[in-house]
């Protein structure tokens, strides 16, 4: 059977993670009202942030700027785009 969780993203209930993403409270909340569908997008849109950015993940500043983001990003706030994405025409 699928777990779902109510996603706070969408707001509506979801398919849930199978497991937390990270250790930690933040990844217990994520696992508890974040949807697989959500987190799929985030992670793409986070690759995104670090690729156009370049972002160094050594850097404390960059992990607090996308952890910032994160959250914008799954509770359905205003985030950051990544500046130069033009995303790919599927109907092609």
């Amino acid at each position: 059977m699928t777990r779902t969780v109510f996603c706070k993203k969408y707001q509506q209930e979801l398919e849930g993670l199978d497991t937390p993403p990270f250790p930690g409270p933040q990844g217990e909340d994520i696992y508890n009202h974040v949807s697989r569908k959500a987190w799929e997008e985030w992670t793409q849109h986070q690759t995104r942030l670090i690729n156009e950015k370049h972002l160094n993940m050594m850097d404390m500043q960059a992990r607090k700027y996308l952890t910032e983001q994160r959250g914008k990003f799954l509770s359905g706030d205003t985030f950051d785009a990544a500046e130069g994405y033009v995303p790919e025409n599927k109907d092609k």
